[in-house]
């Protein structure tokens, strides 16, 4: 199946803004990139505002699609929050890997309120995943799935600062600590 012109653009875009930073990419070069008209390239996106906002939206999607993989793949909560860590490190595992697109878009452009209110969604969507984990695990409060949410995104912002995916697993340990720790007793 052929993609869309929009999703073509959208693609290239989101590489080039993921890869080299919103505001580093201006319009001329996506219009390069992606051998498109600027005409058609207004006609799908009005503005470069839109343009972020869509990108920002695409990988939304992307991200919540893989977690929900996890959660469907892995029957136990505990193993779901494992995988999840484990993924994250995969990724951030890789020399393009530069850290959580959504904070990077709202430190480049979060003047715009239809990047930040995507960006805003995300990071909602994503703490309620690990809510909805703690629940079906039968144990934890919002507390402690907020502390798991603030760890994946604790081990994204250090890996991007610090280049080093170890940071991850790190989290992921942290993680299955709070996890635990949040169980209730077993009697022997």
């Amino acid at each position: 199946m052929k993609a869309s012109i929009s999703d073509h653009i959208l693609a290239s875009a989101g590489a080039l803004f993921y890869r080299e930073g919103i505001r580093a990419v201006g319009i001329d070069r996506i219009i390069e990139e992606t051998n498109v008209a600027k005409a058609t390239l207004y006609r799908h996106f009005p503005s470069k505002d839109h343009l972020v906002a869509a990108y920002l939206q695409d990988r939304h999607e992307r991200v919540i699609r893989s977690l929900e993989e996890v959660l469907n793949e892995v029957p136990s909560p505990r193993d779901q929050l494992n995988l999840i860590f484990e993924r994250l490190h995969e990724k951030a595992d890789s020399p393009e890997f530069r850290g959580c697109a959504f904070a990077l878009a709202v430190a480049e452009h979060g003047d715009s309120e239809r990047v930040v209110t995507v960006a805003r969604t995300h990071k909602a969507a994503v703490s309620q995943m690990f809510r909805a984990l703690m629940e079906r695990s039968g144990a934890g409060t919002a507390q402690q799935a907020a502390h798991l949410s603030l760890l994946y995104e604790g081990a994204l912002a250090t890996v991007a600062v610090g280049r080093d995916p170890q940071a991850v697993l790190t989290a992921r340990d942290c993680a299955l600590f709070v996890f635990d720790a949040a169980r209730p007793p077993t009697r022997s």
